[in-house]
């Protein structure tokens, strides 16, 4: 990750828990809060309940990479945490990535010109 540092310290997890905005998906929730920096700083939550130690450590690449592959889009300044939920564990790649863009979305995250576009809404209605 070229513009971001990671999250390590549990005290900066519970002030975001705690005083970050949020918006969920039914695989993911994020949190975030403006930081004093000029780079942003991210964190992957998953919990033991989950699944064994495989199946959290596939979800939290899974989770960095698309991160990655976004990062160029996401704003900087901003401290990021993103928990996987249970269904995370089922979801494959690409609704993993699908999710994550739309929560980041919904938290203005995005770059002005990129916002989720409707292929990347659940048609189901399911939120």
């Amino acid at each position: 990750m070229e513009f971001t540092v990671t999250l390590k310290k549990n005290h900066e997890f519970r002030r975001l828990y705690s005083k970050g905005k949020s918006a969920a998906a039914p695989c993911l929730v994020c949190y975030c809060r403006k930081n004093s920096r000029g780079s942003s700083r991210i964190g992957f939550t998953v919990s033991n309940k989950i699944g064994n130690a495989v199946t959290r450590n596939r979800i939290r690449r899974r989770l960095r990479e698309i991160y990655r592959l976004h990062e160029g889009e996401v704003k900087r300044g901003y401290d990021i945490v993103i928990v996987a939920r249970h269904r995370a564990a089922e979801a494959d790649y690409h609704r993993l990535e699908k999710e994550l863009m739309k929560t980041l979305g919904r938290l203005s995250l995005l770059s002005a010109g990129r916002e989720p576009s409707r292929d990347e809404e659940d048609p189901s209605g399911t939120d």
